[in-house]
């Protein structure tokens, strides 16, 4: 069964029965997934920038944007516009397909790992996740890579609060700490 449906045959029957929700429509959801690459290594070399770019389309499927920086930082060697970075917005049909494959796959590659945290919300429901190498995705061939990479996911949810947005996640698959 496809994650999407098990989350409207399911998740959403678990949740309604969990806080009374009066509206099938109050139910939280998923509603984007975003994935960041900030590489400050890209000021001198601007070749790891490229194959980021590549490492990140083949992980999400959707070619991602280069992210430029806002303001000059002098003591970084950082100038207004210069490229530091790219990210991604997956959304419905990739954004399921991705979560899958993170909870499935990826997050159990993790070497020594135990769940991820489940203190990183934001107030808002809305959850990040920092993976240190970009390796544990299956998508990647190790034999290609030319250094490690980290990134950040930030998975945003329509949930309230932290305590709807962790139980949705939490249904959902994601394997949090005790």
């Amino acid at each position: 069964m496809a994650i999407k449906e098990y989350y409207e045959n399911e998740v959403i029957p678990k949740l309604v029965e969990t806080f009374s929700y009066k509206n099938r429509l109050e139910v939280p959801r998923l509603e984007k997934i975003v994935l960041n690459m900030g590489l400050g290594e890209a000021i001198q070399n601007i070749k790891v920038l490229d194959s980021a770019k590549e490492e990140l389309k083949e992980i999400t499927g959707q070619a991602p944007v280069i992210t430029r920086a806002k303001k000059s930082v002098a003591a970084f060697k950082v100038r207004e516009g210069m490229p530091i970075g790219c990210m991604v917005t997956l959304r419905r049909r990739r954004m399921y397909d991705f979560f899958d494959r993170l909870v499935n796959f990826a997050l159990p590659r993790v070497r020594d790992f135990r769940g991820v945290s489940g203190k990183a919300f934001d107030g808002k429901g809305n959850y990040t996740l920092g993976i240190k190498e970009q390796i544990i995705f299956p998508e990647i061939d190790y034999d290609k890579i030319d250094t490690l990479k980290g990134l950040n996911i930030t998975i945003v949810t329509t949930a309230k609060n932290n305590e709807e947005g962790k139980e949705l996640l939490k249904l959902m698959g994601m394997p949090f700490r005790n």
